[in-house]
């Protein structure tokens, strides 16, 4: 099955996490529209997008002298935060064994707030065991409690920590709250795209690649695996199937990264420092005279 189209509201939210929020929060317009523009998305796009990320609060806008920059808010900022330790955070801890079971039941009037709930914990590597249930290997105690306080759902969430299940059942459970085979093929499908960009990069570093594309790829290796903190719970070795192609994956990301971080600094700071450079002042010149009965040539226009 083919990936749906990349979203300029999700590219946003890709380079703020990855560049922006890590240093400071403040995009100015122009460089983050330069930006935007290598990467496929057009003006009119971004501005649209932009604004509407203002509206929802997720962005301040702000102007400087003849400048416009964006801030990243507060709650932006703990959102990007989450997904840069749920990504970019140290793999687990070995297993202890136990489980951390919740039960909740939310009022009929907070559906949404019951959405947004287990649209987080399943973020938080929680699979849904039975309705309004959920289970995980780990427990992330400090996460689950920002997720339930942020929500405001304390009175009606129950959390069952150390929970130990019967090993016999754990292979069942586990395959009815996780897909791991459809999770492993996409794991599979990264890793062939990748993997061959590698290649690419081990010879664009002998021979001279350009900072650019550097930039490009490592944006675009990193949005792809985003995918995967979204539907992987990253359970312990002992609950994961033999060939499990996870840490293949994350290799390949992590070696990508590494290996383009400073093409990719040099893009943002190259082109920052174009769209900083005054653009000198252009010279109104005369229009030219016409004879009366001189006919002018109209240049042809092309679509």
């Amino acid at each position: 099955m083919d990936a749906p189209a990349p979203s300029t509201r999700d590219i946003i939210f890709n380079y703020l996490g990855d560049y922006v929020n890590p240093a400071g929060g403040v995009a100015w317009t122009g460089h983050l529209l330069r930006v935007l523009k290598v990467l496929g998305v057009g003006e009119r796009a971004a501005r649209s997008t932009l604004s509407r990320m203002k509206r929802r609060g997720w962005l301040e806008a702000r102007r400087q002298g003849r400048r416009s920059l964006y801030r990243v808010t507060p709650k932006a900022h703990d959102l990007l935060e989450e997904g840069s330790r749920r990504l970019y955070g140290p793999r687990q801890e070995p297993w202890d064994g136990t489980w951390t079971v919740i039960a909740f039941s939310l009022p009929g009037e907070r559906r949404l707030t019951r959405h947004r709930l287990h649209t987080r914990l399943s973020w938080l590597g929680f699979g849904n065991l039975l309705p309004g249930t959920l289970i995980a290997a780990y427990p992330r105690e400090s996460e689950l409690r920002r997720v339930l306080h942020e929500l405001e759902v304390h009175p009606y969430v129950h959390v069952f920590a150390g929970a130990r299940l019967d090993p016999a059942e754990q292979d069942r459970i586990v395959a009815r709250c996780w897909d791991l085979p459809a999770i492993d093929t996409r794991y599979r499908d990264y890793i062939e795209r990748y993997g061959p960009m590698l290649n690419e990069v081990h010879r664009g570093l002998r021979h001279g690649l350009p900072a650019e594309r550097g930039f490009v790829w490592r944006f675009w290796a990193t949005y792809d695996y985003l995918q995967f903190p979204r539907v992987d719970p990253f359970l312990p070795d002992e609950l994961l199937p033999r060939h499990w192609r996870g840490g293949a994956a994350w290799q390949l990301l992590a070696e990508l990264r590494t290996l383009l971080h400073e093409h990719a600094q040099q893009f943002l700071e190259e082109t920052r420092e174009r769209v900083a450079k005054p653009r000198p002042r252009r010279r109104v010149s005369s229009p030219p005279q016409v004879a009366l009965d001189s006919t002018p040539t109209i240049p042809e226009r092309s679509c």
